[in-house]
């Protein structure tokens, strides 16, 4: 499969945005799901909700609020406009859209892990004088590692495919903000391009399916060492 040169940078421009959105979103998911897990606090529906939001709004309605939010005169944009940072429009701008959206499925999953973790196990350690830190480091976390994995590997593959919110908050604009389905959905608007969207739809499900297997890789591999260690 030949790729043009323009093709070649939306899919580079994806993975790097996808990647850079996973590990942005991955340590803020985790303290999330491990805050509405393991924490009592009020609003904790309302935070749930909150959180899980991006998935049930269109995706252009995430890319609106983003753009009000990071825009010239909004919550965010107003004083990084101050420091002459401007968001929407960018590369950065491509790279938030995808960590929002990804943002609730890294969350779920690392939530059913942590609630998966049988707390008398880290209560057992406490008791033979571990910290909370050291419980948390060496029991709590590699036990959870399977969903962090798990999410991980879907905040990626979400954040590799995300469409509206990317092309409402950073545009169209070539070897910045055009990524794979934002150039498929460009190819689709030219009458001869059918043959390269068709090209770009099926890096689109290589990458998908391959991030799945490696999913399902790391955490068979994961489990059997954590088995390994009982």
């Amino acid at each position: 499969m030949n790729l043009t040169d323009a093709e070649w940078q939306a899919l580079a421009l994806s993975l790097q945005v996808a990647g850079i959105a996973t590990a942005v979103a991955l340590p803020l998911a985790y303290l999330a799901a491990w805050t509405l897990a393991r924490v009592r606090f009020p609003g904790k529906s309302i935070a749930k909700a909150l959180i899980q939001l991006p998935l049930v709004l269109p995706p252009v309605v995430v890319g609106y609020l983003l753009l009000t939010l990071f825009g010239r005169d909004g919550a965010l944009g107003a004083p990084l406009g101050a420091f002459g940072i401007t968001v929407p429009f960018t590369t950065l701008a491509a790279g938030i859209a995808a960590g929002v959206m990804a943002f609730p499925l890294i969350v779920r999953a690392c939530r059913l892990s942590i609630e998966a973790l049988d707390p008398k196990l880290e209560d057992a350690a406490r008791i033979h004088g571990a910290s909370r830190w050291r419980v948390f480091l060496t029991l709590s976390l590699p036990l959870s590692l399977p969903g962090l994995l798990a999410g991980a590997t879907l905040g990626f593959a979400r954040g590799f495919g995300e469409f509206g919110a990317t092309i409402v908050f950073a545009a169209n604009i070539p070897g910045e903000t055009r990524t794979l389905p934002i150039a498929i959905y460009s190819a689709l608007q030219s009458p001869t391009g059918d043959e390269a969207a068709a090209r770009l739809v099926t890096i689109s499900v290589i990458v998908a399916v391959a991030a799945f297997i490696l999913s399902e890789w790391l955490e068979r591999r994961t489990r059997a060492r954590l088995s390994g260690r009982r």
